[in-house]
């Protein structure tokens, strides 16, 4: 075996171990498992409880409010796990030194920051299964009418979440600057996923207007998969766009120490 054949195997090793343990210390956050896997779908019960909300309306042809939140509850789930969830970590592993001690091992930072990423996209993924599979037994929302076009938005969404995240991370110098800047961010974010005013019940001009954003673009993505259509080429340019310039931003800002 030569040494750079073992030094990849003995990096590839540490990196699913640094993965197991990531996992690990996520699990012992209930707080952080609660917002991120159980509140979306939480919040789409409560919601559905409203008798009006079930109830088809002629204004949303036809369709139901609750309808309407499934993919909103789906979008929240991204919010929180890239927002909330993850950067404060980031900082605090930065803010400690950790970073800085691991370039010194044979698993580098940038392995940690691939580990973060992963676990948190996977627990956006399955809270935002839990959302759909919520609305079906509780509600009888209809499934997406065009799976793969509504995965495809997903992971558009998913991955601009979690650039957001890392930018959010790489211009905070601490963990606390990095909760009060994700958590600035974290509610004109909910609005523009249609939280508090699904995203196709705003007006003409405002609905124009948020659909330029990562998550305004999402929520008219998500719509119309679930409807069974293909999203509409500008919904999914807007989102990998925001995702790419999201993920430039964090590249060129974040720093290991």
């Amino acid at each position: 075996m030569t040494t750079t054949t073992a030094t990849t195997a003995v990096t590839g090793t540490a990196g699913r171990t640094l993965l197991r343990t990531e996992a690990r210390l996520l699990l012992r956050e209930p707080g952080t498992l609660f917002w991120v896997l159980v509140f979306p779908a939480l919040l789409l019960v409560i919601l559905g409880l409203v008798p009006s909300f079930r109830e088809p309306s002629a204004d949303l042809g036809g369709r139901r409010v609750i309808d309407l939140y499934v993919p909103v509850s789906v979008l929240l789930a991204l919010i929180t796990a890239g927002l909330q969830a993850m950067p404060p970590v980031l900082s605090g592993y930065r803010e400690r030194g950790i970073l800085r001690r691991m370039s010194t091992t044979p698993v580098r930072p940038s392995a940690l920051l691939g580990a973060q990423l992963a676990l948190h996209g996977a627990g956006a993924l399955l809270s935002a299964l839990l959302v759909v599979v919520t609305g079906r037994l509780a509600y009888d929302v209809a499934l997406p009418g065009n799976v793969p076009a509504y995965l495809l938005a997903l992971l558009l969404a998913t991955a601009g979440g979690l650039a957001l995240g890392a930018a959010v991370c790489a211009v905070s110098r601490t963990q606390k600057i990095t909760t009060a800047v994700g958590t600035a961010v974290f509610f004109p974010t909910m609005f523009t996923a249609g939280v508090w005013v699904p995203v196709q019940a705003m007006p003409d001009t405002l609905r124009r207007i948020v659909e330029f954003s990562p998550y305004g673009a999402a929520s008219r993505a998500l719509d119309a998969a679930a409807g069974g259509a293909w999203p509409d080429a500008s919904a999914l340019g807007v989102m990998a766009l925001w995702a790419v310039l999201l993920t430039g931003l964090a590249v060129r800002w974040f720093r290991w120490e």
